[in-house]
């Protein structure tokens, strides 16, 4: 039987960025201990888990600083294609939105979000020409703490609204919905990476959600 195909769509907490003590020092976890790859794991040979987490990727902005190529709209339909048919995409987006330089409210995020589930549907990239199944994620909270803290300064506030917001847009697309930030936290460290132990909390929670939602 042919495995059932997963694309999660993130940024670099779905890349598996280590958290930060140094500026342009990126480190990620292996494999094991990345959500994705908890997720891999957990959910066993009848899925093929597609990792497409780009660190500093937004919704739909492009990055006056890191680059146009951050513009999670911009790149997410040729990715889609390039791996069709897509059976689940997990989305989980909007954490690097609330950085300073993007001056935009929760409401914002939230309606960018719907942009890009509207993409997502536009592009039929399921089984047959259909619209893949969409398990939208909230991004966990973050602190403004670390070096990142300059950086994201009033995004921590911002963060706390968006969960509701999110679930409003997932409920408009008829998806499923996690609110991360009730399985994980930031690392203390920088305030907007995740530790492994909460790699494999979020990978298991996801992988219960994709089995109850869209099967075995």
């Amino acid at each position: 039987m042919t495995p059932r195909t997963l694309l999660c769509y993130g940024d670099s907490n779905t890349h598996g960025t280590k958290p930060l003590n140094l500026p342009g020092v990126l480190e990620r976890f292996a494999p094991a201990d990345r959500w994705p790859g908890v997720l891999a794991e957990t959910l066993g040979s009848g899925w093929k888990i597609v990792e497409e987490g780009l660190p500093a990727r937004t919704t739909v902005h492009d990055d006056p600083i890191e680059g146009r190529h951050k513009n999670g709209l911009a790149y997410l339909r040729p990715c889609l294609e390039s791996q069709l048919p897509v059976d689940v995409v997990v989305l989980m987006l909007g954490t690097n939105d609330l950085k300073t330089r993007f001056s935009v409210t929760p409401a914002d995020i939230a309606h960018s979000v719907d942009v890009l589930l509207e993409t997502l549907v536009a592009c039929r990239a399921g089984p047959g020409g259909a619209t893949p199944h969409v398990l939208l994620m909230s991004p966990v909270p973050i602190d403004e703490v670390g070096f990142l803290g300059a950086i994201f300064t009033g995004g921590a506030a911002k963060s706390r609204l968006l969960a509701p917001l999110y679930e409003r847009v997932a409920v408009k697309h008829g998806s499923a919905f996690l609110d991360a930030g009730e399985v994980a936290t930031v690392s203390a460290t920088d305030g907007i990476h995740y530790e492994a132990d909460q790699h494999h909390k979020l990978g298991r929670a996801v992988a219960a959600i994709v089995r109850q939602r869209f099967g075995a």
